[in-house]
């Protein structure tokens, strides 16, 4: 059977293999999916039992800041949610120390 030089019946199979692989990537979008949604900052309930009681833009200065509580006796750990962001995390016991002393730290 010939094929009419004006028709389309060529370009059917290719259409719909690309509409096939376009709904099998939707379907893989959604199936592996994070269940959670990306957020720039997130909730201060995601420190636990420890209280944010500083955010600094350099490592050296959180470190520094650190040292400063352990030598006054406050426990704390320092987290790095973002690139050029440290957080200075405390007990919230020591929280009020630690913030007075936060507030006075100079880097």
């Amino acid at each position: 059977m010939p094929i009419d030089a004006g028709s389309l019946h060529y370009a059917v199979g290719p259409v719909i293999a690309f509409i096939v692989l376009a709904i099998i990537a939707v379907f893989l979008r959604w199936a592996f999916a994070s269940s959670t949604p990306k957020k720039a900052t997130r909730p201060s309930a995601e420190d636990g039992l420890l209280t944010r009681v500083a955010t600094l833009t350099r490592k050296d200065s959180a470190l520094a800041l650190r040292a400063v509580l352990s030598d006054a006796g406050i426990r704390s750990t320092v987290r790095f949610p973002a690139p050029h962001r440290a957080d200075v995390l405390v007990f919230p016991e020591d929280a009020a120390r630690a913030r007075a002393l936060a507030g006075t730290f100079q880097n």
